[in-house]
């Protein structure tokens, strides 16, 4: 049995497949084939743009695919929800959907939208905010480059936004966060209760999982004389609780823990200061819980 597995083509591609690396999967991408080889003999990889993946999950064309919770939203698509992927195209975190003006307009709020004309890809997600807030006004579809259409094309835009860098670089102030979307890996309702298929889709997610955790999370390993363990001990957050091991000196004692990757460059220094020694780093794959 093979898993259609699709594999979101544009913004999330470099770091899907940067993601499924760490994971344990090869992805190549040939570009000129939309079906990228992996590793995996139960696979097939189909390069699907994030924007139609949900499309083709719920009327089963792709069993399973990664592609993010605003699109399920703009499309209104029934599929199973398998796992949350908090990442984006510059790493760990989410990305917003934001109305934006020029910095000279005289719109402050969604209210001041009232018979503009608004320019975004996300044409249903801008209607529903909209008629939240009881605005009439005229949204259409953009193509692409909706930041340099205000304000000679329209008056406003909806776009997503990881950094903020582009609309300020269009000379663009953000008025309201429309909502908040990240990577969510989904399955066809059908493909979800075969047996075979959500064991592998739960085998995947496992992987990606542990790949992501481990994004931000480094291993330290050092040597503490068993008398400065207690001071070492609350000095580190552990991820559950420090491995302790003997060493062949019974006065010293061998001590590993995962932290999270900020926190080191202030822990090390305080972890010298406590009493150990021979403090060593190392980056990792996976953490599975």
């Amino acid at each position: 049995m093979i898993l259609k597995l699709g594999i979101p083509k544009g913004s999330l591609q470099e770091s899907t497949i940067r993601l499924f690396k760490k994971a344990g999967f090869s992805i190549k991408v040939d570009e000129r084939s939309y079906f990228p080889k992996i590793d995996d003999d139960e696979i097939q990889c189909i390069m699907v743009r994030a924007q139609e993946m949900s499309r083709y999950v719920e009327n089963g064309h792709i069993d399973a695919g990664l592609t993010g919770k605003d699109w399920i939203l703009e499309n209104n698509s029934k599929v199973a929800e398998v796992a949350d992927l908090i990442y984006a195209k510059q790493g760990p975190g989410k990305v917003k959907w934001v109305l934006a003006v020029p910095n000279e307009s005289k719109i402050k709020s969604v209210k001041d939208l009232e018979g503009k004309k608004i320019a975004t890809e996300a044409v249903n997600l801008t209607k529903q905010y909209l008629k939240r807030n009881n605005v009439k006004a005229e949204v259409e579809f953009s193509w692409g480059a909706t930041e340099v259409k205000a304000p000679e094309l329209v008056d406003a835009i909806v776009e997503i936004t990881e950094t903020g860098s582009s609309l300020r670089a269009n000379n663009l102030r953000i008025v309201d966060v429309i909502m908040e979307s990240n990577t969510k890996f989904i399955a066809h309702i059908e493909s979800w209760k075969n047996p075979w298929k959500k064991k592998k889709i739960e085998k995947i997610k496992m992987l990606l999982l542990g790949a992501l955790l481990a994004e931000e999370k480094v291993a330290i390993m050092m040597n503490v004389r068993k008398k400065d363990i207690p001071n070492v001990l609350k000095l580190l957050p552990a991820l559950n609780k420090p491995t302790i091991s003997d060493l062949s000196d019974i006065n010293w004692a061998a001590l590993n823990t995962i932290v999270d990757e900020k926190q080191v460059r202030d822990l090390i220094p305080k972890l010298k200061e406590a009493g150990a020694e021979g403090i060593v780093e190392y980056a990792l794959n996976k953490i599975i819980l």
